[in-house]
């Protein structure tokens, strides 16, 4: 299925998106270029790159120089247990040329785009208590209404044990960034283009991260992002498969690319479409959040708090007061010149501010 699109991980630390059928893919391409345009001196769109991943060009396989990928910064990679998140933003997930049909279509999976403003396409935790990963697809996301859009985006900030605040707090902060500069710019609309959360799940990832023998063999695990089976998918266009071969890296990275290149088309091949979603392979694990035991509110307000802390926040206290949080805007195959502010998208981020708000109150 050529129109299959994915992304391959890289051992240098970026990944690779392959470019979407045109109109889509070239413009994409287009927007990453003129962001990081190394002649840009426009304020605005220097600043969007604090929001965006890095952006490395582009890359073609010397066994397929027609197939475009776009070399971009694997925000999870350095995080041990990476917690990841992916949420839609705007009112309309269908841009202003789009088809009646192609409208019709966006509608009606999600109808409640417009009053929600946000979608959680997928998301993926991981779960101190059995040391394993729980994964939700875009049904989870699209079965989430008004009232319980809150409780379903919780469960993203939740260990097994408790709640992390620290994360929701870090997360409002950085989605207020984006808000600032989307308030201070009247240049671009942004149509189903989406947030990447990523957070650190593992209490131990000061220890981790500080030691750098760690470094070769984390490097072989494509960042978590894969437990058990070979392939996560996640978002409706992204697709990883580990390039590197029982953690060694390949001396020629191009000729292993093309090699896993290979096995990423015949991995593609097999799947359809419609099935991508954030999920891992081998969804076992899709019961543990049910099955984990969760220590209520009431219990921490007692003894089991202080004895929680002690294990889970033995790290430097500057680790501790901004959690390891990344924001970052992905997904922009629909983004299109403008002379207002991009009201859906506004919205969109003022109601996700709100329910992570209410998320920390409550």
């Amino acid at each position: 299925n050529a129109s299959l699109l994915g992304i391959l991980q890289h051992p240098d630390g970026t990944v690779l998106k392959q470019l979407q059928p045109p109109p889509r893919g070239p413009r994409e391409q287009e927007f990453y270029n003129k962001v990081y345009d190394s002649d840009c001196c426009d304020r605005i769109l220097l600043e969007l790159r604090e929001y965006l991943p890095k952006y490395f060009g582009v890359w073609s396989p010397p066994t397929a120089p027609n197939d475009t990928y776009l070399k971009l910064e694997d925000v999870t990679r350095k995080f041990n247990k990476p917690c990841i998140m992916d949420v839609k933003i705007g009112q309309k997930s269908y841009d202003p040329y789009a088809s009646a049909e192609k409208i019709q279509q966006q509608v009606s999976k999600y109808p409640l785009m417009e009053e929600i403003g946000f979608l959680v396409l997928g998301m993926r935790v991981y779960h101190v208590s059995s040391d394993s990963y729980e994964t939700q697809n875009q049904h989870y996301g699209r079965s989430l209404t008004k009232e319980t859009v809150k409780d379903g985006i919780s469960k993203f900030f939740h260990s097994g044990y408790c709640l992390r605040k620290d994360v929701v707090a870090a997360s409002i902060r950085k989605v207020e960034k984006i808000l600032e500069w989307f308030e201070g710019q009247t240049q671009l609309n942004f149509y189903a283009s989406s947030l990447l959360f990523v957070y650190e799940g593992s209490s131990q990832a000061t220890a981790v991260r500080l030691s750098d023998v760690t470094l070769a063999e984390k490097r072989g695990v494509p960042k978590g992002l894969l437990s058990g089976g070979d392939v996560l998918e996640y978002n409706n266009n992204i697709h990883v498969i580990n390039s590197t071969e029982n953690g060694k890296i390949e001396d020629s990275v191009s000729k292993g690319l093309s090699k896993f290149y290979a096995l990423h088309k015949k991995a593609c091949s097999k799947r359809h479409h419609s099935q991508l979603s954030l999920k891992v392979e081998n969804s076992e694990q899709d019961n543990v959040w049910k099955s984990s035991s969760c220590i209520t509110q009431e219990h921490l307000n007692g003894n089991v708090l202080p004895q929680l802390e002690k294990v889970f926040y033995h790290m430097p206290a500057e680790t501790k007061e901004s959690a390891n949080v990344e924001v970052r805007m992905i997904d922009f195959a629909h983004v299109f010149p403008s002379n207002t502010k991009d009201e859906g998208y506004i919205y969109g981020l003022k109601n996700l501010i709100t329910v992570l708000q209410n998320i920390l109150d409550n």
